[in-house]
Parts: C-alpha cells; sequence; structure tokens
C-alpha cells in the first residue's frame, strides 16, 4: 500500500492535545504545520528531530495574520485544517466574567472562523479537503460556572453542524470532536473534579483516528458521551434540578 503524505495545518498546537495531535501526523511522515501565541513551548529537542515540521507564531484572533500564515502554509499543500485553539474559564466562578467571556468567543469562535475561512479558499479551489474543529462536550449544555465556555463550544459544533451539511458538495469533510477531560495544561488550571480523565496522548491517538475515519461527529470518551448525551435529552426543567445539586459541581471541597 504507497503512502500519501498530507499537508496537516493545527492551531494551538504547542502545548497540551494539539501538540500531542501534530506528534502523532509528524511521526507518521506527513507535513505539519504548528502554531500557537508562544513557540517558546515548543522543544528544541522537538524541533530538530522533524523535517516535516513548520511553526506560526501566530494568534486565531488575528484575521489578517491567521490567513497570511495559513495562505503561505497551503502553497505547499493543504489537506486538513485543524481549529484547536482555545481557551477557558479556569476556576469555576458563579458570577459570570464578561470581560472573560469576550476573550472566549473570540479565541473559541472566531479564532474557529479565522482557520477555517482562508482553508476553504484553499479547499474550494482543489476540490477536496478536511476541516476539523476541536469543540468539546461542554457544548452539549450550558454547564454551571462555564457559561462562556460551554456557549462558545456550542455555537462551534453548530457551525459544523452546517458545514457537514453543506461543504461535502464541494468535496470537504467535516469533523467535530468533543473530547471530556483530557489532561492537558488548559483542564490543569480546573479547580474542580474531572469525571473520566483521560490522558492526552490517548485523546490524540483517537481523534486521529475519528479523523481518519471522517467522522462527523466524535464525542469521547464513551463514558461522558453517555452522559453528556442523557443530560443534553432531558427536560429543560429537570437538567436545571440536577445542575443545581451540589454534586453536579464537581466541587473538590
Amino acid at each position: 500500500m504507497s503512502f500519501h503524505k498530507k499537508s496537516i495545518f493545527i492551531t494551538g498546537s504547542t502545548s497540551g492535545i494539539g501538540h500531542k495531535l501534530a506528534e502523532l501526523y509528524l511521526r507518521d511522515g506527513h507535513r505539519v504545520g504548528i502554531s500557537g501565541r508562544d513557540l517558546s513551548k515548543v522543544e528544541q529537542s522537538f524541533k530538530d528531530e522533524f523535517e516535516n515540521l513548520e511553526l506560526f507564531e501566530v494568534d486565531v484572533t488575528d484575521q489578517d495574520r491567521m490567513n497570511e500564515v495559513i495562505t503561505d502554509f497551503s502553497q505547499k499543500g493543504l489537506d486538513i485544517i485543524i481549529a484547536n485553539a482555545g481557551i477557558s474559564h479556569g476556576p469555576k466562578s458563579k458570577r459570570p466574567d464578561m470581560e472573560v467571556a469576550r476573550r472566549i468567543f473570540n479565541t473559541n469562535v472566531l479564532g474557529v472562523i479565522n482557520t477555517f475561512a482562508p482553508a476553504l479558499s484553499v479547499f474550494e479551489k482543489q476540490g477536496s479537503g478536511h476541516i476539523v474543529a476541536i469543540a468539546s462536550v461542554a457544548g452539549f449544555v450550558g454547564l454551571p460556572g462555564a457559561s462562556a465556555y460551554s456557549a462558545s463550544k456550542s455555537a462551534v459544533m453548530k457551525l459544523c453542524e452546517s458545514y457537514a451539511l453543506d461543504l461535502p458538495k464541494m468535496g470537504i469533510d467535516v469533523t467535530t470532536i468533543c473530547p471530556g477531560f483530557i489532561d492537558t495544561p488548559l483542564t490543569q488550571k480546573n479547580d474542580h473534579s474531572m469525571p473520566f480523565l483521560m490522558s492526552a496522548e490517548k485523546g490524540a491517538r483517537l481523534i486521529k483516528e475519528a479523523i481518519r475515519a471522517k467522522r462527523v461527529l466524535f464525542v469521547f470518551p464513551w463514558q461522558m458521551s453517555v452522559a453528556i448525551h442523557l443530560l443534553s435529552y432531558l427536560p429543560r426543567f429537570i437538567y436545571r434540578f440536577i445542575m443545581k445539586l451540589p454534586v453536579a459541581n464537581y466541587s473538590k471541597s
């Protein structure tokens, strides 16, 4: 079987699950573009190990710079674009912080749009491509203390749900990934318990397989998938009652 080397661009991949996913693709021999706001997070030994690695320092909220970077990377090909960059609230709070909410939406929603826009231009011209968004199980429901994060991930899910209806007609595949709790620098800031916590290495392997299989929606781990789907299907007054119970806040105290 012949090997087809692909060109893959991943945002927010200087650390965490995006970085582990990039490493898996690099070890398979694919050409990978890693991007992030701070390239110093990428160890020099990692940079030296892979000749098929390209690095870009860019903030996904910068529309013009994202267009420039992805257009530049695509000059040698672009097969898969993975919008992985995201931020969260960190410690939960009953009182919404509106400035934090703005930052979350700018990164988690507009950052996805800024990532996909130049890639779609490339994919439309070549008649093929694959867009992937890393959303979250939080997008299925409004979680207590995580209003903006839940809403931002729900927006990404619905955005991609619509894309999945429209873009395949142009030869473009769409995948939405909804992880549960993954052990990354992002989740390590949480001050609450994280059921079914999974390592970044295992999470990256599962995501890579879902992308390979061109899954339209992939929710994992399976325990979290079952739980979040049950919660999302409940009448909302029952959901609100359950989530007001002390155990629902997953407090360590």
